[in-house]
């Protein structure tokens, strides 16, 4: 595992696509139990080199119930985006993640932890790419369904502080879904 992360972390794939140098983040290791797979970094995480170091994994650690030390422990949770470098900023926040990493990467990834126990599936992206047809039409009805994808993954949406409206709009969300995902986490860990 740490010759692949090693390598990934090197990964240039993108270079001509990015705006500025590659900086792959991830954490992984051989025997995390829970893998958590979002999006891509933000700008935060593109300076720090630190995964879901920003307010985002502030309200994700907070979903889970976990504390930092326990979030950034890579034998207990994997922390492996669907792009693994900040893809740049849009119209209406980051651009989606580069469409290169999650099919060069993520199976080998993946294939050196035998332990996990669980799958986060953070995002239209990771739901897109891992659900592929068993996702809802959106990802609202994805998440309500979150039960239809256990025990192999969890659903969720993206724990942006710019989803406090969708949050808002569907309380089922923190009235039934977060309980079970706090008890699924507390399970696998």
């Amino acid at each position: 595992m740490n010759t692949l992360l090693h390598e990934i972390r090197q990964c240039k794939l993108c270079k001509d696509e990015l705006s500025h140098d590659p900086r792959p983040v991830l954490a992984a290791h051989t025997r995390s139990k829970l893998v958590i797979i979002g999006q891509a970094p933000g700008a935060v995480v593109h300076r720090t080199g630190v995964p879901w170091d920003d307010k985002s994994g502030e309200n994700l650690r907070a979903w889970l119930g976990v504390s930092q030390s326990t979030f950034y422990d890579p034998e207990k949770i994997a922390l492996v985006p669907m792009g693994f470098c900040y893809p740049g900023k849009g119209k209406s926040g980051d651009l989606p993640p580069m469409p290169t990493c999650a099919p060069t990467w993520h199976s080998r990834v993946l294939g050196e932890m035998k332990e996990v126990k669980l799958t986060l599936l953070i995002g239209q992206y990771a739901q897109g790419y891992y659900l592929g047809g068993q996702a809802y039409n959106t990802l609202t009805e994805t998440v309500r369904h979150f039960e239809d994808y256990l025990p192999k993954y969890f659903v969720l949406p993206h724990p942006s502080p710019r989803n406090n409206i969708w949050r808002a709009k569907n309380p089922w969300f923190d009235q039934e879904v977060l309980p079970s995902l706090q008890h699924k986490i507390s399970e696998c860990l």
